[in-house]
């Protein structure tokens, strides 16, 4: 997985903490939906949303983990967000 930018991508309102936002590769941050974290770009809102596929605890919030798709939370780094 791609290091971190140690920026934020947003160009909006976002509820992703900003320490998170800050070592996401800004292609994973564009997959979030705008809704929770707007980059302006278009994300795939309805893949496997509505559930979190967290396998162990999570720093991301629930209502974030339930609002993106199941392959933007596999994305993410496992000590981040546990998937496996």
């Amino acid at each position: 997985m791609p290091a971190g930018t140690d920026q934020s991508h947003a160009i909006g309102s976002s509820i992703v903490p900003q320490k998170l936002q800050e070592v996401l590769p800004q292609k994973v941050e564009e997959k979030v939906p705008n809704t929770i974290h707007d980059t302006g770009a278009s994300a795939d809102t309805t893949t496997n949303a509505g559930v979190s596929h967290a396998t162990g605890n999570s720093v991301v919030p629930k209502v974030v983990q339930e609002a993106v798709p199941k392959g933007l939370e596999e994305a993410l780094p496992e000590k981040v967000h546990p998937t496996e």
